[in-house]
């Protein structure tokens, strides 16, 4: 080995070491990391894997995500297949019923998921559609105890508070990317309504689900930027989407991103958030490909089956992939041994 990659090794071990005492990891470092050469990734990964099996051992959580009302949406963000400024062929239909929503469920346990993902398309929900998701939210816990995570758009005040009363445990609203990029893939609302939403959210008493979309034409600059303002609104959970473009959609084109560079964010996620859930999200199979299991050497959490119009990975694959490193499911809480 020669001394340059020997000392490689010894900084990024130092950098965990560093996080792990208690020391926060800096933008200066995070740059560093997403610049580091391809020949550092397994010394990064395993520096990484310290962190992430001090807090979470070798476990993994699953979710499982129910698109509850499919395209119909007067938004027009790029990355999308379900704005109004995207003709991808997919499905289009109103919020889902009762049954749908209790079958999603069903399906969300017996697949072992922790938490069971409600997603609904458009720019925020009406008052009827809240009442609907708390009315089945309700019966979901009686039936299935599982955790709820609610994403359905921008939210008034009111209408967080009785989906915090109904059961709900957080709400999904993504940053996506930074404030200074984000007129670039969305302009009928604003990042600032973003943040409303997860501040009004968190003030009903529910947690934060919140994270980004990277190769969307994004810098450097702008990943960290989403990343530490994620730190400041103390999420509790941060899905990674690795942009799947969509044909039909304005990002359809672009394909910025290879497993090694993801694999970097994630190890990103980490070192800032080092007790944090970090989930493996959209467009993993596309993107990290044959390195998907490595991901989680970073990360603790993957959606199990299929996103919102596009399909994953078996649910048996992704059980024999974490059988195969050795890896857990976990039902429980987040707190978990080393």
């Amino acid at each position: 080995m020669s001394s340059i990659e020997t000392t490689t090794q010894i900084q990024w071990h130092e950098v965990a070491q560093q996080v792990l005492s208690g020391n926060a990891f800096t933008r200066e470092q995070g740059l560093e990391l997403l610049q580091s050469s391809d020949s550092e990734l397994l010394d990064l990964l395993a520096a990484t894997f310290l962190v992430r099996r001090t807090y979470f051992g070798r476990t993994v959580q699953l979710y499982y995500l129910k698109n509850a009302k499919s395209g119909l949406c007067p938004e027009d963000c790029g990355y999308c297949s379900q704005s109004i400024v995207s003709d991808a062929p997919i499905e289009k239909y109103t919020i889902a019923n009762e049954r749908v929503l209790m079958e999603g469920a069903a399906k969300a346990a017996s697949s072992q998921a922790r938490t069971y993902c409600i997603v609904a398309s458009g720019r925020g929900p009406t008052d009827r559609e809240v009442d609907h998701v708390c009315r089945v939210v309700a019966k979901i816990k009686a039936d299935h105890g599982l955790h709820i995570c609610a994403c359905l758009g921008l939210l008034k005040p009111d209408q967080a508070q009785r989906l915090a009363d109904a059961g709900v445990d957080r709400i999904n609203h993504n940053l996506n990317t930074s404030r200074r990029y984000y007129e670039e893939i969305c302009t009928t609302h604003t990042y600032q309504d973003r943040i409303d939403t997860l501040e009004v959210a968190q003030k009903a008493g529910m947690e934060l689900c919140s994270g980004l979309i990277v190769g969307m034409g994004e810098t450097h600059d702008d990943i960290l930027d989403t990343v530490f303002e994620l730190q400041a609104l103390n999420v509790k959970s941060i899905p990674v989407n690795f942009l799947h473009s969509i044909d039909g959609t304005p990002l359809e084109k672009r394909e910025d991103l290879d497993p090694r560079q993801c694999l970097r964010i994630l190890c990103l996620l980490r070192l800032v958030h080092p007790a944090t859930e970090i989930r493996i999200a959209g467009g993993r199979e596309v993107n990290l490909r044959s390195m998907q299991a490595m991901g989680l050497y970073a990360a603790n959490s993957i959606f199990v089956s299929d996103y919102l119009t596009t399909k994953g990975q078996s649910a048996e694959d992704d059980f024999s992939m974490i059988e195969d490193l050795g890896f857990e499911v976990i039902i429980g809480g987040h707190e978990m041994a080393s």
